[in-house]
């Protein structure tokens, strides 16, 4: 097909953001790590992050497609704007116009419900004069069913729900989606992922995240117990990890396998003070419970569990099949963060949660993970390795920088998030309202790769894998077919797993999709993506003239080439093309008009436009 002569030029671009290798972590097992091994195995934290990680290369690329001729002056609409203009004030800087409409709604749209809007919704929203469109379309995004969805699958991939929980899996979704759906509030949420009891396939779907995490022991253990079949103490300890990391924002790795002293004093301040039996301490908030495989007609469920609380504790010397031998110590539980024990008398899982919800840690890391999600990076990044000695202005250990970039705005990002009840729908509305994220990505002016932590334009990132697919399905009203339940649904984001004949699987593995056996990865480009996105026929097929497409429908309903080329743009890019992209396109299709309006989509779908969020 021809690329038009549109500007793709998204070989390049991606090619330049590509990101450093991942670093080998074999050996990370073995305590006797010289210094200067442990020092190549933790590269990837110590080295100065260079700007192209985050995107800039893209950034600067996608927003000289974006018209920067706009001057208007900003109006900081809450406190989130105080803290970022009044620092590019203070810095002396300029900062992006505020976006335009057709950009913030393209925006909006994609971050808070992963869709593009319908060129219906585009005019409609271009056509409202009320002053306070945009707050009303926040609000309405939020109540959209899409909302729940995009955010379930997010939280889904963030936990790596698959196969692990067996049929508790759809449970656990459905879970999610009603939470996100009535707005509860998340410290309630974190409080059953930590605490439930009981059967986790399809009766306690909180519990699915503790059966996603059990170590497998022995098929056929030797004391004859059920309870070896899952390994009790190393599941103790992955769990301890995974609430360290997602609700506290704090990587306990290290310190689960050797003490953070002559280990992590080039990494982690807080954390090179603190030993493994603190580590171990903290696990021992789960040392009574038991992961149980579930048995049902005579065999055992694999992945279905009962969980209940009549273990005999946390064994500091037990065993481990992870990592290197426990070596013993207090076993007790004790809270990391404040020294706290359990109350007299009180769940020692029960105590666990009622701590780390409480502590402002917790919604520090909640406010952090989403203001990443929405404005590109974090405040603190990466989102789940705080140092907690780094974050007071007023009080940096010598030879260290300041961890986050605006320390005060995330102090009051947690404190609203606090004050809501724990609202993520309050959070995001506090992100989205803000003239910060409406900041154009369009840059006035030389960009200096310094001003990225101050903010002062908007970063794009790349959609993804789920959002592409669906951006794409809604740019050419061509929908997908997955089978969820006993329904047929269009749209990957509606899904409770990544899914997709092998074309698909193939463009969308190529764009990131998580398999949810590891963590999830941060974003890195690579050549492959444009060209497998020229070449599949997920876009090649989706934009010809057939089975009611868009450009079939055009098509037949306007004999004016103009109004097919609008509405072409309207539909794929939201927005209207430029005089010299309208003449290219009208002189495509006055060659052959269905291959040069097939041909004009299949080029916007490939342009960077489309497969950035800016």
């Amino acid at each position: 097909m021809s690329i038009l002569g549109l500007g793709l030029a998204a070989v390049a671009i991606v090619a330049a953001a590509a990101a450093q290798q991942p670093v080998d972590r074999e050996g990370l097992n073995e305590e006797a790590l010289t210094p200067e091994q442990f020092r190549a195995a933790h590269a990837s934290l110590t080295a100065p992050r260079n700007p192209s990680d985050h995107g800039a290369a893209v950034t600067d690329k996608v927003a000289r497609r974006i018209p920067a001729n706009r001057t208007e002056a900003v109006v900081r609409r809450n406190f989130v704007d105080d803290h970022i203009f009044g620092e590019i004030e203070r810095v002396g800087i300029p900062h992006a116009p505020p976006a335009d409409d057709g950009e913030f709604l393209r925006r909006v749209y994609l971050d808070l419900i992963g869709r593009i809007p319908t060129p219906g919704e585009i005019r409609s929203f271009l056509a409202d004069a009320n002053p306070n469109k945009r707050a009303t379309t926040i609000d309405r995004l939020l109540e959209r069913e899409e909302f729940s969805e995009k955010w379930a699958y997010f939280y889904m991939d963030l936990f790596r729900a698959n196969g692990k929980m067996g049929r508790g899996r759809e449970l656990f979704h459905y879970w999610l989606k009603e939470n996100l759906r009535s707005d509860r509030p998340y410290d309630e949420w974190v409080r059953a992922m930590i605490a439930s009891a009981g059967k986790s396939s399809n009766v306690l779907a909180a519990a699915n995240v503790i059966a996603r995490e059990h170590v497998q022991g022995k098929a056929q253990p030797d004391d004859g117990h059920d309870w070896g079949m899952v390994h009790q103490l190393d599941t103790h300890d992955e769990l301890t990890i995974l609430y360290g990391k997602v609700f506290l924002g704090i990587n306990l790795s290290c310190i689960s396998c050797h003490d953070g002293a002559s280990h992590l004093e080039e990494v982690n301040v807080y954390l090179a003070g603190r030993t493994r039996n603190d580590f171990h301490r903290q696990a021992a908030f789960l040392g009574n419970t038991r992961y149980l495989m579930y048995w049902e007609d005579g065999d055992v469920k694999a992945n279905e569990f009962l969980i209940d609380d009549l273990a005999p504790g946390y064994d500091t010397l037990g065993p481990s099949m992870l990592r290197i031998a426990r070596w013993g110590g207090d076993a007790s539980p004790k809270f990391l963060l404040t020294d706290e024990a359990p109350l007299s008398g009180e769940n020692a899982r029960d105590g666990l949660a009622r701590m780390l919800t409480a502590h402002p840690q917790f919604a520090k890391a909640t406010a952090n993970l989403f203001w990443k999600q929405l404005m590109g990076y974090g405040i603190v990044e990466p989102y789940d390795e705080f140092d907690l000695a780094r974050q007071d202005p007023d009080i940096v250990p010598d030879g260290w920088q300041l961890q986050p970039t605006h320390p005060r705005l995330l102090d009051d990002l947690a404190a609203d998030f606090r004050q809501s009840g724990h609202s993520l729908k309050h959070l995001m509305r506090s992100i989205c309202n803000s003239s910060a994220y409406q900041l154009s990505a369009s840059y006035p002016g030389e960009w200096h790769p310094s001003y990225r932590r101050l903010y002062a334009r908007k970063f794009v990132r790349m959609l993804t894998a789920e959002e592409l697919h669906d951006a794409i399905a809604v740019a050419t009203s061509r929908p997908g077919r997955f089978r969820f339940g006993g329904d047929t649904v269009g749209m990957a984001m509606k899904l409770s797993e990544p899914q997709g004949a092998p074309d698909l699987k193939y463009l969308l593995r190529t764009f990131g999709q998580s398999t949810r056996r590891n963590p999830p990865k941060p974003w890195n480009g690579s050549v492959r993506q444009p060209l497998a996105l020229m070449e599949s026929p997920v876009v090649s097929e989706r934009v010809k003239a057939e089975k009611d497409s868009l450009v079939q429908r055009l098509l037949a309903s306007y004999e004016d080439d103009d109004k097919v080329v609008g509405e072409i743009f309207l539909a794929t890019l939201a927005r209207s093309p430029s005089s010299a992209e309208m003449s290219v396109a009208l002189e495509e299709l006055s060659r052959d008009r269905v291959r040069g309006a097939e041909n004009l989509q299949w080029a916007l779908i490939n342009n960077v436009e489309f497969f950035f969020n800016h």
